[in-house]
């Protein structure tokens, strides 16, 4: 029943008028426009480029056998970390990958190098320099380090 009526409202409602007055009483029909362009913001000068939190710095490093490494290839990079936040960061061998070229992912093999990174925790403005060391004969590509095991990674190419 609410079908019927439905429909024979629409055809009542919806049918084409022939009466001349009702024409010149609808608004002419517009074409479709693009819509409107908004421009783009150009960038402020004036707004100080925000210095990031963290920063790494790697570059390749002769591996130096520590004493108690166990036979075997290994690769460094050496790793230099800033703290340019306002707050305190860790830093750990253990929060550090080593990238090669082909893509494979390389965890730190810990004591394997006697120049390897301390475990410290860097006040605002300080750093820390070591070596982060892989197993195996590679060509390392990036260093990513990690605030914490899971907080935010911080990636640098190796020089």
């Amino acid at each position: 029943m609410l079908v019927l009526i439905g429909i024979a409202g629409a055809v009542v409602g919806g049918g084409a008028s022939t009466d001349p007055s009702t024409e010149a009483a609808k608004p002419p029909a517009v074409a479709p426009s693009e819509p409107a362009q908004v421009p783009e913001a150009a960038p402020s000068s004036a707004a100080p480029e925000k210095k990031a939190a963290v920063t790494v710095v790697a570059k390749q490093a002769a591996y130096k056998k520590s004493i108690i490494a166990p036979d075997g290839d290994y690769t460094s990079v050496s790793v230099t970390v800033t703290n340019n936040s306002s707050k305190p960061i860790g830093v750990n061998p253990l929060y550090f990958t080593i990238t090669d070229t082909s893509g494979g992912k390389h965890v730190a093999e810990l004591a394997a190098d006697e120049d390897q990174i301390a475990t410290v925790e860097l006040a605002p403005g300080e750093n820390v320099t070591g070596t982060v060391t892989g197993k195996g004969a590679f060509t390392p590509k990036t260093v990513t380090y990690t605030d914490g095991l899971i907080g935010k990674s911080v990636r640098a190419d190796v020089s």
